[in-house]
């Protein structure tokens, strides 16, 4: 009996060898590349354009004496402009980027000026602005950015002609001027990578900004002369506008995250 079974094990350890001997080698399988994990830090362009709104608190003095003659009134406008900037992000975890930025902006955000006393209204233009500050953001998703800015601007505010009540050129006129003063806003990036197509590096934001200019007194001045009239006005005013404008950004060293393909 013990002979047989000697037997039969050592027929079985025979054909297990041959069986493993006859199956392949196990095929090698490469392990997946991991994907790039999205990266802000860099520096990037920008160009678009926009809408925005015009105020400005605004009373009359008297040119001799500097005494006010009406009280505070707000006047209203509107208008469009184009933008061109460049800045710097850094992405210092996974959630915040902080980053700097400048700016330029130009078109025409018209606003009203008026002396109620001499019955006569002119349009004040902003002509061109500039700013400079920082931003933060939160990101919203890897190739989402959501954030607040805020720092200095200066603006340029063009010529004012003056009409009458019946829409006659009334010889009356304020100078261009530049005035400073600060914004704060905030908005939101985003990668174009989206329905299926391809952009690397292409971004695209939407951004709200209020800027603040401080007050400035002008005489009214004679279109002939350029002096101020014998009984003439001052104006003064502050401006206050609000933009509303959409980007398209180029990141000059984006690294997103993308599918790895194994």
């Amino acid at each position: 009996m013990k002979k047989i079974l000697l037997a039969l094990t050592a027929v079985a350890a025979m054909t297990g060898s041959a069986s493993a001997a006859d199956l392949g080698a196990r095929p090698y399988v490469k392990a997946p590349m991991a994907a790039p994990v999205a990266n802000w830090t860099g520096f990037y362009i920008f160009g678009g354009g926009g809408g925005g709104l015009s105020n400005a608190d605004q009373h009359i003095n008297d040119t001799a004496t500097g005494i006010p003659l009406t009280i505070d009134q707000r006047q209203g406008g509107s208008g469009w402009f184009g933008t061109v900037g460049l800045g710097y992000d850094w992405q210092f975890n996974s959630t915040w980027v902080a980053g700097v930025f400048a700016d330029g902006q130009f078109g025409s955000i018209r606003a009203t000026i008026q002396d109620p006393i001499f019955d006569i209204t002119g349009t004040q233009k902003l002509e061109t602005s500039w700013a400079a500050g920082v931003r933060l953001g939160w990101l919203v998703a890897p190739n989402v950015l959501s954030y607040v800015n805020g720092g200095y601007s200066g603006a340029h505010f063009g010529r004012t002609n003056f009409m009458d009540l019946a829409g006659v050129d009334a010889g009356v006129h304020l100078n261009g001027y530049n005035r400073n003063g600060w914004f704060v806003g905030g908005g939101v990036e985003n990668s174009l990578n989206i329905f299926g197509i391809s952009s690397p590096g292409w971004f695209m934001k939407t951004e709200y900004r209020s800027a603040f200019y401080e007050r400035k007194t002008q005489s009214e001045l004679d279109n002939v002369t350029n002096l101020p009239f014998v009984g003439g006005h001052d104006v003064r005013a502050n401006s206050w506008n609000q933009t509303i404008s959409t980007s398209l950004v180029y990141r000059f060293n984006w690294i997103g995250p993308v599918v790895a393909k194994y």
